[in-house]
C-alpha cells in the first residue's frame, strides 16, 4: 500500500514521548472524523518504532460520527492484562501484544491491519482497516474479519479500492512473514509495565489535532 498522503509530525521524525508518558490513540475515518479515542502509555518512542500500552481500565470514548457506532461501543474502560502495540513507521500494520489467564500468560500476536500511524500534539492517530491476522503462540496465522469487508463498503466507512489493498497488503504480510519470520523481538512475549505508571486519563481543555 501507498504511503498516507496526509501530513503529520510523523514525517519529521522529531521525538519528544518518554517512557510513562500518556497519550491519545484516535481512530480517524476517511472524512477525518474520529471514531474512537483511547488514552494509551508510552513504552518506547524512537526513530524506528513506537511501542505504546493500552493498561487495564484506560478510558476509551466513541465521538458520534455519521457512519454508525463502533464495535466496541459501550465499553468504557480497557479490560484484562493489557495490551500492547509495535508500530513501525509507515507500516500498514501494529503488532499488538496479548495475555491472558491469572498468570498473565502470552497468548499471541495480533497484526492489526491500519493506516501508518500519524503524530498529533496529543499523540497519534491512524484508522483500523478491519482486516487482522492472529499469530497464536503455539503456531500458525488466522486470518480475522475478512468476511465483513464488504459491508463496510455498503456503510460508506471504506471504499473498494480500500477493500483491495487492505487484503493485498494482508497477503503481502503473510508473505513476508513465511519468507523471512517475525520483525520484532520475542522478548516483547515477556514485557511487563513499569508498576509505578497510573491509570492514563484524557487531557482537558485542549485540541486534539
Amino acid at each position: 500500500m501507498q504511503q498516507d498522503e496526509r501530513g503529520s509530525e510523523a514525517d519529521t521524525g522529531e521525538l519528544s514521548r518518554q517512557p510513562g508518558d500518556v497519550v491519545v490513540r484516535r481512530e480517524v475515518l476517511n472524512d477525518g472524523s474520529a471514531w474512537a479515542e483511547i488514552a494509551v502509555i508510552v513504552a518506547q518512542d524512537s526513530p524506528d518504532l513506537l511501542v505504546t500500552y493500552i493498561p487495564e481500565s484506560a478510558p476509551i470514548r466513541f465521538p458520534p460520527t455519521p457512519h454508525g457506532p463502533h464495535p466496541w461501543l459501550g465499553k468504557e474502560r480497557w479490560h484484562g492484562h493489557g495490551t500492547l502495540m509495535l508500530q513501525r513507521p509507515g507500516d500498514w500494520y501494529a503488532v499488538w501484544v496479548f495475555w491472558s489467564g491469572p498468570k498473565r500468560e502470552f497468548r499471541g500476536w495480533y497484526l492489526n491491519l491500519q493506516e501508518p500511524f500519524r503524530r498529533t500534539k496529543l499523540g497519534y492517530d491512524t484508522q483500523d482497516l478491519e482486516l487482522d491476522i492472529w499469530l497464536p503462540r503455539e503456531g500458525g496465522y488466522e486470518l480475522k474479519d475478512d468476511h465483513v469487508m464488504e459491508d463496510r463498503v455498503r456503510e460508506g466507512r471504506f471504499t473498494s479500492d480500500q477493500i483491495a489493498a487492505t487484503r493485498a497488503e494482508a497477503a503481502r504480510i503473510i508473505e513476508e512473514l513465511e519468507r523471512d519470520g517475525r520483525w520484532w523481538s520475542d522478548s516483547w512475549a515477556s514485557w511487563e509495565p513499569d508498576p509505578g505508571w497510573p491509570t492514563p486519563s484524557f487531557p482537558t481543555g485542549v485540541s486534539y489535532t
